[in-house]
């Protein structure tokens, strides 16, 4: 009796798993989902190009040092960079002097506390300091930008899908609102279209807006593309700085399984192949005249 309701209700379980899919592959056909406007205006990031991309890519340390100019003359007076030392600007090919120069000349000084008295104050920073928020708190921040939290971007191109392109895309994307844009969608007074955000609205403004905004030291032409991409170079390098050492592991690597296969290889040509090649001729297992009287042997066993 258990084992006959038990096939009942594997089969009442079947019947229900079945219906259940067929009502829904019904109702997606009679009725599909419609996409969203933000999923209709919403563009993939652009294709972009970096010298570090690929198994076996590398900084460019001149794009890298431009990136971080664009960084210092235009990011930082809103966003932080506070998982990134001064020091480890050496990366880019800054000497000790010129990054010590770069940390005491900072726009913004880091938050300290004073010895004797307790009470806050600011210092000069250090190479050995994290470059420091340019606001006080999360309420200083949203209040100089209207409510919005410019994001930290040690970690952006990380933490946002599509990585370096994404940046590039997001900087150089700013578009006139589309006439078919629903108005309930479109920006408000201290918001900016841009097709690459994910809802299509953003509270930051173009922060490139002309070319030559950045004059860089190596004849560079600074038009906003190329800050943009130069700026997205150097946020790929914050999120990853390692990124050369873990290429160079990967290659050694590699190169360590390609040795050990040749070898293994080998030792099986000679080991199992050319070594139980002789052992079996010099046996005399696979001579004709053996196998023939073993085989003889063996019929004259069984008549017997």
């Amino acid at each position: 009796m258990v084992r006959v309701l038990g096939i009942l209700a594997g089969i009442l379980m079947v019947f229900v798993s079945l219906w259940s899919f067929g009502h829904g592959v019904y109702a997606f056909i009679s009725s599909p989902p419609q996409k969203s406007v933000e999923k209709r205006f919403h563009e993939e990031p652009r294709p972009l190009a970096l010298a570090s991309d690929g198994l076996f890519g590398k900084y460019d340390r001149e794009q890298l040092q431009r990136g971080f100019q664009v960084y210092k003359e235009v990011c930082s007076s809103c966003h932080s960079l506070k998982l990134v030392a001064f020091r480890n600007l050496q990366d880019l090919g800054y000497s000790e002097a010129e990054v010590k120069a770069i940390a005491t000349n900072w726009q913004v000084e880091v938050p300290d506390v004073d010895p004797k008295t307790g009470d806050p104050k600011g210092r000069k920073a250090l190479p050995s300091d994290h470059f420091p928020s340019p606001f006080q708190n999360e309420v200083a921040a949203r209040a100089a930008n209207n409510n919005a939290l410019p994001p930290d971007l040690s970690l952006i191109t990380k933490a946002r899908e599509g990585g370096p392109a994404y940046v590039y895309s997001l900087i150089t994307g700013y578009r006139p609102v589309p006439a078919n844009l629903p108005a309930e969608n479109r920006p408000g007074p201290t918001l900016h279209y841009n097709p690459w955000f994910a809802n299509l609205n953003i509270a930051m403004p173009p922060p490139l807006k002309s070319d030559g905004q950045v004059s860089y030291a190596d004849g560079t032409k600074p038009t906003i593309d190329q800050m943009a991409k130069d700026i997205a170079a150097f946020l790929a390098w914050t999120a990853e700085p390692r990124l050369e050492n873990r290429h160079a592991d990967g290659e050694v690597t590699l190169l360590f399984l390609l040795i050990a296969t040749i070898l293994a290889y080998m030792a099986y040509q000679n080991v199992w192949h050319g070594g139980a090649s002789r052992a079996v001729r010099r046996t005399g297992v696979l001579d004709p005249e053996n196998m023939a009287k073993r085989d003889a042997a063996s019929a004259g066993g069984l008549d017997g």
